[in-house]
């Protein structure tokens, strides 16, 4: 099959964040700029988000995870954000962040499920289809669901007949599970070296799209990930996070299996490289 990658990785904080991050910070009114924003995020969307508000000249607070990956809190400081870390968990992160946006009155950025977030990711799609008109299948890596929803909506709603696939870790395959049983299926905090897809449940918002607009949703292994970054740094000198790999990962396992042209969506490019030594 004919493959082309849509390098988001190469996009500014290093992932397709800063589109819904940008999206949702010029829709906030003057008074509510001056005020800010907080947002809670395991890293990629903390970066954008913080880079947005540094271009937009807003203060950002970033409520993280204490298991996120160094490189990913660094370079959400150094955006100029202020990170919040100390006894926050996957699962208590977004009631931290809403605490201090009560307390703050800053505008609390989702990571997935809002429709601006959506709309900003909806850009890869129509970018996608604008570019090659005759994709026939886009494979998009899926975490919260803000990236593959965006992209359904949109691609689908220009091109009708091209099929969308998401693609988890094995690990933390809460969407292949609410794709199969058409409920939302919330599991345990996931163990795996894809860190943008560690969510929990899939959003409402998102979940509805998924089940409307998207053909299938499967999953891999992460040593099978782990093999495909190190190919695709091989192969394609690109740097490649693990979650941006989810959709490489699933054509080479043969989970997807798609004949003509396949626009497969590297969502990202944060990897911390330690994970290579280990």
């Amino acid at each position: 099959m004919e493959i082309r990658l849509k390098c988001e990785n190469l996009q500014r904080a290093g992932s397709f964040k800063i589109r819904g991050a940008m999206n949702a910070l010029l829709q906030l009114p003057p008074q509510q700029r001056k005020r800010g924003v907080v947002a809670f995020s395991s890293g990629n969307h903390a970066q954008g988000v913080a880079l947005a508000a540094k271009i937009l000249g807003m203060p950002a607070t970033i409520v993280m995870p204490e298991n996120s990956l160094k490189t990913k809190v660094e370079a959400t400081k150094a955006y100029g954000a202020e990170v919040v870390q100390g006894g926050v968990t996957a699962a208590t992160r977004d009631t931290v962040a809403r605490e201090i946006a009560e307390r703050t009155g800053a505008a609390v950025i989702p990571p997935f499920d809002d429709e601006r977030i959506i709309a900003g990711a909806g850009t890869v799609g129509l970018e996608i289809v604008d570019e090659w008109p005759e994709v026939a299948a886009i494979v998009v890596p899926l975490g919260g669901g803000g990236l593959i929803s965006g992209i359904a909506m949109a691609s689908t709603s220009v091109k009708a007949n091209v099929q969308v696939y998401g693609v988890e870790p094995a690990a933390g395959n809460d969407g292949e599970q609410s794709f199969r049983s058409g409920r939302i299926v919330t599991i345990d905090p996931p163990n795996t070296i894809a860190d943008g897809a560690r969510t929990l449940a899939i959003g409402e918002r998102n979940f509805a799209i998924i089940r409307e607009r998207v053909k299938d949703v499967v999953s891999v292994d992460d040593d099978v990930l782990l093999d495909t970054v190190k190919l695709a740094m091989y192969r394609t000198k690109l740097v490649i996070e693990p979650t941006g790999a989810l959709g490489l990962a699933a054509l080479f396992a043969g989970k997807i299996k798609v004949r003509e042209g396949v626009a497969v969506v590297v969502s990202g490019g944060n990897l911390d490289f330690s994970l290579l030594c280990r």
